[in-house]
């Protein structure tokens, strides 16, 4: 299943492709931006649905793909979210594991890990939705992965037990009930349609989990810390920056948009030529839809009869050129 998640959409060159940057990447850099879509798709459709209520179908829809590009992705419908947790987990740990690698005591790094995946959380709730609701409501595959990052943070939480007051000597179990509670909490509260400010549980939270191993006085210390400084808004679920495109993202007419980037001012068969189309009545549709979605425009002058196009991309055209680019960086 991981190995579907990673295969690029990888197909035969076309008869006379040129051998440049952009035959060689276009294909891997397009399925990537694809799956980026994808990805992004499942997430915005679990927070508005729920996983249980998300098909194929709404993926598909969202992100403008193809059944068949969906499939050539993802096996099914746990794959692609399967995909998408671990998305949203590997950003949440990019703020996460730094914080708590701070140095410190076991107490002031665990509320450092805390308060910054509790802010992560509330700054997007979508991806915090999909990680501790959707998660444990998704197929065997997303309970086992979420099984498994559970299973990492409870022996985190147990070394606490080396801090412990004298005299306490909390269970090895104590961890696991711990890290239970604090996601039986964040759960109920991210179920709400308006969960409120998060980061009001950051003291609460944390007195709980110092309670077995530093004692009441402790916890007592936590609930009264005042609450970050920094105040967070809810971001909605990420938005696909190519989703009113109105197009269907496909390799030709990235290609075609690409090559017009590459070199402005190109005609349809110079803009074949460095796209790897070199069947001329397929770059003049490509060429053609393009311009009629304001994303290129034919600077040749009206009067000039018989002279060829000179393409260029027009300022809506650049906007999703660097889109697209931005997309193939960061998928």
């Amino acid at each position: 299943m991981a190995g579907n998640r990673q295969r690029a959409l990888v197909r035969t060159e076309s008869p006379g492709a040129p051998s440049n940057g952009l035959s060689r990447l276009g294909r891997k850099h397009i399925a990537d931006i694809q799956r980026a879509r994808m990805l992004a798709a499942m997430l915005q459709e679990c927070a508005e649905r729920g996983v249980a209520n998300v098909a194929v179908a709404h993926v598909v829809g969202r992100s403008g793909v193809s059944r068949r590009t969906f499939y050539e992705v993802f096996e099914d419908r746990e794959d692609c979210f399967l995909a998408a947790f671990e998305e949203a987990l590997a950003r949440a740990a990019a703020v996460v594991v730094p914080a708590f690698e701070q140095p410190g005591t076991w107490r002031s790094k665990t509320r450092a890990a805390l308060t910054a995946f509790v802010e992560f959380v509330a700054t997007d709730l979508a991806a915090g939705r999909l990680l501790i609701v959707e998660s444990a409501a998704a197929g065997p595959g997303a309970r086992e992965q979420r099984h498994n990052t559970i299973q990492q943070i409870i022996p985190i939480v147990d070394r606490g037990r080396t801090e412990a007051k004298a005299g306490a000597d909390p269970p090895p179990l104590t961890a696991q009930g711990i890290v239970g509670g604090v996601l039986s909490v964040l759960h109920t509260r991210l179920a709400e349609e308006d969960p409120g400010d998060l980061l009001d549980l950051i003291g609460p939270l944390m007195g709980m989990i110092v309670l077995p191993y530093l004692g009441p006085a402790t916890a007592r210390k936590e609930l009264k810390r005042p609450e970050p400084k920094r105040r967070v808004e809810p971001l909605p679920a990420r938005r696909d920056p190519l989703r009113d495109l109105e197009m269907r993202l496909t390799y030709r007419t990235v290609r075609t948009l690409m090559a017009v980037a590459e070199q402005p001012g190109s005609s349809n068969r110079a803009v074949g030529a460095r796209a790897g189309i070199p069947d001329q009545g397929q770059i003049s549709k490509l060429l053609a839809r393009l311009h009629n979605l304001g994303l290129i425009e034919n600077t040749t002058a009206a009067s000039a009869r018989g002279e060829p196009n000179a393409w260029t991309l027009t300022t809506r055209g650049w906007e999703i050129h660097g889109a697209i680019a931005q997309q193939t960086v960061t998928a």
